[in-house]
């Protein structure tokens, strides 16, 4: 029987060692994320090295810097997230409609948001590093938008329309929900549910104001009416104050 040349067994112990280096970087990166939701988005890299068990300089061993940890968590954050979001829409019966099928891609959203509240903002609002962050929305950004541009050209083309603008439509509705959630995170003036009714209404109404310009008698949803699919609004929940009111109170 041959015997390995030396430089087999020197490929083998490079790819064993290349192997070895990813499993300690995504340890890190898991240990990186635990730290964020022990200590929030402020945790510091010395406290992230504590988690993972190792001291600073061990840890920049595998990474660049701070901005390349950062990459590399949220890079995890949004394979989590898209996760989440394709476990809603297997979950979704199989005979849901594309407003109920934005519904899910919402509420998967949100629902990621509400629970890693520590995770995406260290990811997306961090100040220091507001760059490698940028980098990492953007990218869920246009998966989601792709997600959502298939359900529009889908239906634009069954109505017999031009499906071009599906995907832009698409990113700026993502964009749309993304600015939502943020506020949504800081207020909290309604619940997850009724949040994703309303922008879904908002959705599912743009799009149903194309398919009715093109096709008289389709008629648009009236105002305020949840989209086919989407959970109706708790009526228990106070409404956000109206400034304005106040003002013409004391006219």
């Amino acid at each position: 029987m041959p015997h390995d040349t030396p430089a087999v067994k020197g490929n083998d112990r490079s790819v064993r060692n290349t192997e070895r280096r990813a499993e300690r970087r995504a340890e890190m990166v898991d240990a990186a994320m635990d730290a964020v939701r022990e200590h929030g988005a402020g945790v510091s890299v010395a406290d992230i090295a504590k988690r993972a068990g190792i001291t600073k300089p061990v840890l920049y061993r595998h990474f660049a810097d701070r901005a390349d940890l950062q990459r590399a968590v949220g890079e995890k954050s949004a394979e989590l997230l898209m996760e989440r979001i394709f476990t809603a829409l297997e979950a979704a019966d199989s005979e849901a409609d594309e407003a109920a099928l934005i519904a899910h891609i919402v509420d998967a959203f949100l629902a990621g948001i509400e629970d890693e509240p520590e995770l995406w903002h260290f990811v997306v609002h961090n100040t220091a590093e507001r760059e490698a962050g940028s980098e990492i929305v953007e990218d869920v950004q246009e998966r989601i938008a792709r997600l959502l541009s298939i359900l529009i050209g889908e239906r634009l083309r069954a109505a017999g329309l031009d499906s071009g603008g599906a995907e832009v439509w698409a990113l700026g509705l993502v964009g749309m929900v993304k600015n939502a959630g943020d506020w949504w995170l800081e207020r909290r003036t309604m619940s997850r549910a009724a949040l994703t009714s309303y922008l879904t209404t908002l959705i599912w109404g743009g799009l149903g104001g194309v398919l009715a310009a093109a096709a008289p008698g389709r008629g648009t949803p009236a105002p305020g009416t949840p989209a086919p699919g989407t959970p109706a609004p708790d009526p228990t929940l106070r409404a956000v104050p109206d400034p304005c009111e106040k003002e013409r109170d004391h006219a």
